[in-house]
C-alpha cells in the first residue's frame, strides 16, 4: 500500500513545506534582527553575528511550538 505522503521516482515535490519554510524565516528574521541590535548596541561584527546566530536555533523551537 502506497503512502500519501512519499513520491515516486521522477517526481519532484517541494523540499520544505509551507509550516517549515515560515518556521525557518522567521527564525532568520529574528537572527538578523537580534545581529542588528547588538551591533547598534556597539559590539563589533563578529560578537554581534554570533549573537544572532546564537538567537535562531531558540526562534526555530520557539516558532514550531507556536504554530499549528
Amino acid at each position: 500500500m502506497a503512502q500519501a505522503g512519499r513520491r515516486g521516482p521522477g517526481r519532484d515535490g517541494p523540499l520544505l513545506t509551507q509550516r517549515a519554510a515560515i518556521v525557518f524565516l522567521l527564525a532568520a528574521l529574528v537572527g538578523i534582527g537580534a545581529t542588528v541590535l547588538a551591533a547598534l548596541a556597539g559590539n563589533v561584527w563578529p560578537v554581534a553575528v554570533s549573537v544572532g546566530g546564537g538567537v535562531v536555533a531558540p526562534a526555530v523551537l520557539f516558532f514550531n511550538q507556536i504554530i499549528d
